[in-house]
């Protein structure tokens, strides 16, 4: 939701309020800056992922989009591309240069200030551990446990994002196990689609199984809750090679749907499910399934008619704050209060989705201040002009039935359990982000 310090703010010894700081991932809590629509002065920024377990941050590193694996965009034809090796090389035999390589970096890193900290230390820390001698990051051994699990792949993606996914789903122990394989093989690279793998994989054996078209589920497509439209449409085209152009005119074409009158594209109405694949089926048949059973999941949550697309805006908007399960009804109140009071919803989730950047969160100042960014709830009142996700149950539930409460916060304090305080005044508020700075201080892993 709202407001989540950034790495500047760990360093400080109270929650920063000249300005507002820049989130990643899910994580939330900015004590303020004093923008306009707050009555504290504070505004509500959050810091997402998929099904229960959550999409999300984890939603998210700009920086890493740049040098680390990521996915390869599906051919018109959907059919596979070349990989890249799936084998992690040989550790090389430490040098009696590490110290000075070490303080080198360090060097570097902490001349860019806290933010260079914030933005270099996910590439940095592998290189720590490395010549430091630290443990081995957390890793399961085998290929798993024989409980099966179907973990999708979207595109836009990057390695960060499929390491966190992987640990958020219990196939590997670990954010850190994946992601310094993928560190130490930058030519790997993935291919959109749902995959089977299993609990408790090792991290090497959850890459190799990315990286073997075996693994794909070629009999019907997952789509994750949470996933914007735009990748439903790479998904649906992978699964079923159909090219991703009439894909994307077919949902164009968006009135021939059955939609209310006030919707504007089919974001936020393709309900995520396991699809079955019929070759029979045209771009247009799949996505009216999907239609279909969002109507029938609003139906059976209690939503009327006339209330389907304000219903799932305010559900694409949870569905991106929220994390644990039992939060969402709280999450979905802190909104409820804040719009009751004529209260701006800061978030932003909004304001990166109306930029196009919708595998993130994190957001700068001018773009919170651009006006221009109709999703900006920074600047314009109420909900955002249109869904920003596609829902599931437990959002589309919470947005019709929000807990009982007074909360105008929430924040995130122990990113391991997703244990969130709400607040009521902005006092309480500080409180928790001064507990979540705290908390961040000792698990630097996740900057």
């Amino acid at each position: 939701m709202a407001d989540e310090p950034d790495w500047d703010d760990i360093f400080a010894s109270q929650p920063q309020n000249d300005r507002p700081a820049d989130t990643s991932g899910r994580r939330r809590g900015d004590p303020g800056d004093g923008r306009p629509g707050d009555a504290d002065g504070a505004p509500l920024r959050r810091t997402t992922h998929v099904d229960a377990p959550a999409l999300s941050r984890r939603e998210q590193r700009e920086r890493e989009r740049q040098t680390e694996p990521g996915v390869v965009p599906p051919s018109d034809g959907g059919g596979d591309r070349p990989r890249g090796r799936t084998t992690r090389e040989p550790r090389e035999r430490r040098s009696k240069k590490g110290p000075i390589v070490l303080a080198s970096i360090l060097v570097l890193v902490l001349a860019g200030g806290t933010a260079g900290v914030a933005a270099a230390w996910g590439q940095v820390q592998p290189l720590i551990a490395k010549f430091t001698g630290d443990d081995e990051p957390a890793d399961y051994a085998g290929s798993g446990n024989g409980t099966p699990v179907e973990f999708a792949i979207v595109s836009g993606q990057v390695g960060s994002d499929i390491a966190q996914n992987l640990a958020d789903a219990g196939v590997t122990q670990s954010y850190e196990s994946a992601y310094s394989l993928l560190l130490s093989n930058p030519s790997m690279t993935f291919q959109p689609g749902t995959y089977t793998l299993q609990q408790q994989m090792s991290a090497q054996s959850a890459l190799d199984a990315l990286q073997d078209s075996a693994n794909r589920i070629t009999n019907k497509v997952v789509i994750p809750e949470g996933t914007v439209a735009a990748d439903v449409y790479e998904l649906l085209a992978t699964a079923t090679s159909i090219p991703i152009a009439d894909v994307q005119a077919a949902a164009a074409d968006y009135t021939t749907f059955g939609l209310p009158a006030e919707a504007t594209s089919l974001e936020g109405w393709l309900f995520p499910a396991t699809y079955e694949l019929d070759p029979g089926k045209t771009a247009h048949d799949y996505l009216q399934d999907m239609v279909t059973t969002m109507t029938q999941h609003l139906q059976s949550a209690g939503a009327q008619p006339a209330d389907y697309q304000n219903t799932i805006v305010f559900a694409s908007l949870v569905q991106k704050e929220a994390g644990l399960a039992d939060d969402y009804p709280k999450v979905a109140r802190v909104f409820q209060n804040r719009l009751d009071q004529g209260m701006l919803l800061q978030s932003d989730a909004t304001v990166a989705y109306g930029t196009g950047n919708t595998h993130r969160v994190t957001t700068t100042d001018e773009e919170r201040g651009d006006a221009n960014n109709a999703y900006n709830t920074y600047v314009h009142e109420g909900l955002p002009v249109g869904p920003i996700s596609n829902p599931g149950d437990l959002a589309l539930n919470a947005a019709l039935k929000p807990a009982d409460g007074t909360w105008l916060y929430f924040v995130t304090v122990d990113l391991d359990s997703g244990e969130t305080a709400f607040s009521t005044t902005f006092a309480e508020h500080q409180a928790a982000v001064k507990q979540w700075q705290a908390w961040m201080r000792e698990h630097p892993e996740y900057q």
